[in-house]
């Protein structure tokens, strides 16, 4: 079988039509899509699963001025001739993104905003010829390409409606992807109110009083309450992550990724794959992949067939999410943290419709965004079960949806703890640390380890940061897994200017009571790898500490 290039990233339906690259059809959405026509459709998916791709392959089979029945041609659409022959090429149709109308403020926001609309109406600069248009909305067009006016922007959209509409003799269909992109970004830099206002007239425009409209798609990652926004637009669906409509039809299904494996030899990696990045629940229970990841991790085992899985999504800013509530000690959701990352569920009330200055405000909205973004799932029956939890609650229960995404919270809470770290008070844990006070130390570590998030299938890595983390950011050098000895001690500590140094070596225990057989393990380790022989000889102390670790409980031992 051929192995078409694979374009990671790539936006662009035709682009990847006419390079023949790899395309994963979803193109049974325009049927589905038709056949439930709302006036305006509101989309919503978590980030990277394809969105920007659909709303292109939209545009590119609507849109009058192209003919695309050659990159069509071969693809489920295709297969439906009457639809092909009624739709196809035959409206005016408006793509508009709104991913870069963003800006430290208003006035940066306004004029990112202004420049895609610009570059929007040079498009459509023909209609300035054209005799069926009116004489003033080709001069508003016209002043578009370069205006900054937010009153003259705010009725761009429905103005080239409007004037498509009189040149073609036909209603536009109109496209706006991420339109939600100004308002987080609002949020996050303090204008959100200014954006509100100004987007209410941009869209509320386009989408409600514009008659020269066939119908609107709109994409983006949250449904945001219609009251910000949408006031008084009536015929309004939105198709989120749990509506049965467009459920398998963006991002990949299982069958979807056995296809792709199979194309490029690498069947025998479905499992890796199913652990890392399978896991979200769409619709009616669709089992669904994020298509970025797996592309990802395809194009590098191909290149490395020993390649294992990454947490591809780790790169993203969009992580910060979990980062900014890990902290929130007035949520009281530390425990429900520990509980996701020990795999087990969390009920949650999922608000259907929230505003971006509401989203940190309480408990529920939390878990909203977490599930909207995709970082958490709906829990799977048997999941339920193992968690205790009845079928049929008004709840909804939310696990991690795969390793990828637990790699995620697991750093998150990490960077969490580091900053903690930094800025408290260490002092007396460094007296009893330098003292040689090995119950001291067991009392601290003890109370640092309830303060902070763990999980309970921790392995003695997790234990290993955790301590390092501790010791780290301090006056004293703290180095990990480096060779001393015959071997690599897990921490090594240095008080250069006390000519002191101490030896740590950490064992995960799997009961309490064998924490202090643990314990004394390590202290063996310690001597028989002779630990202390590869240390600077100018040194006149050398500590050596044996600790054992089991959920939030420890146990320091001095050797």
């Amino acid at each position: 079988m051929s192995q078409p290039r694979i374009t990671i990233g790539s936006e662009f339906f035709r682009k990847i039509r006419e390079e023949h690259a790899l395309y994963m059809d979803k193109t049974g959405l325009i049927e589905e899509l038709l056949w439930n026509k709302a006036e305006v459709s509101l989309i919503t998916r978590p980030r990277r699963f394809g969105k920007t791709l659909t709303m292109t392959m939209l545009r590119d089979f609507f849109d009058i001025r192209q003919d695309s029945r050659a990159i069509f041609e071969g693809l489920a659409i295709a297969r439906n001739k009457e639809l092909c022959e009624s739709w196809m090429n035959q409206y005016p149709t408006v793509f508009l993104t709104l991913k870069g109308a963003e800006g430290l403020t208003l006035d940066e926001a306004l004029y990112a905003c202004a420049e895609i609309i610009g570059a929007l109406c040079a498009q459509h600069s023909y209609l300035y010829a054209s005799p069926h248009v009116e004489q003033r909305d080709k001069e508003m067009l016209h002043e578009l390409e370069s205006t900054e006016d937010k009153n003259l922007l705010a009725k761009s959209i429905n103005t080239l409606c409007r004037a498509l509409h009189a040149h073609y003799g036909k209603p536009v269909i109109l496209l706006i992807d991420e339109y939600d992109v100004p308002l987080a970004k609002a949020q996050e830099n303090g204008y959100y109110r200014e954006m509100v206002t100004f987007l209410r007239g941009f869209l509320g425009g386009a989408l409600k009083t514009n008659p020269s409209l066939a119908f609107a798609v709109l994409t983006g990652c949250l449904r945001i309450s219609r009251e910000s926004i949408f006031t008084g637009l009536n015929n309004f669906r939105c198709y989120g992550i749990d509506h049965t409509f467009f459920a398998d039809k963006i991002g990949f299904t299982s069958a979807d990724v056995d296809a792709l494996l199979e194309i490029y030899g690498l069947a025998d990696k479905k499992p890796v794959v199913q652990e890392w990045y399978d896991g979200y629940r769409f619709g009616n229970n669709v089992e669904m992949y994020c298509p970025w990841d797996v592309l990802q991790y395809v194009v590098d085992a191909q290149s490395n067939p020993a390649a294992t899985p990454r947490a591809y999504w780790n790169n993203s800013s969009g992580n910060a999410i979990i980062r900014s509530f890990v902290g929130r000690t007035d949520l009281h959701v530390a425990g429900k943290f520990e509980t996701l990352l020990a795999g087990g569920c969390v009920e949650a009330d999922i608000v259907e419709g929230l505003t971006y200055d509401a989203l940190y405000d309480d408990e529920d909205s939390l878990w909203t965004l977490l599930y909207y973004t995709g970082y958490l799932t709906r829990a799977q029956p048997e999941q339920m079960e193992q968690c205790g939890i009845l079928p049929g609650g008004d709840s909804t229960p939310l696990v991690i949806p795969n390793r990828e995404v637990r790699e995620i919270f697991t750093r998150s809470v990490a960077s969490w703890f580091r900053d903690t770290v930094r800025k408290s008070d260490r002092t007396e844990l460094f007296r009893m640390f330098w003292s040689g006070d090995a119950a001291e130390l067991t009392r601290l570590l003890r109370r640092q380890l309830y303060m902070t998030i763990s999980y309970h299938d921790a392995r003695e890595d997790f234990y290993h940061a955790f301590l390092a983390g501790m010791l780290s950011f301090s006056a004293y050098e703290v180095q990990s897994n480096r060779e001393s000895g015959n071997g690599r001690p897990d921490i090594l500590v240095f008080d250069r200017p006390g000519k002191k140094a101490a030896i740590l070596e950490i064992k995960h225990a799997r009961s309490y009571d064998d924490m202090e057989q643990q314990a004394q393990k390590a202290l063996r380790q310690i001597e028989e790898r002779q630990y202390a022989s590869g240390l600077p000889r100018r040194l006149n102390t050398v500590l050596r500490y044996g600790v054992a670790f089991c959920q939030k409980e420890c146990l320091v031992l001095r050797g």
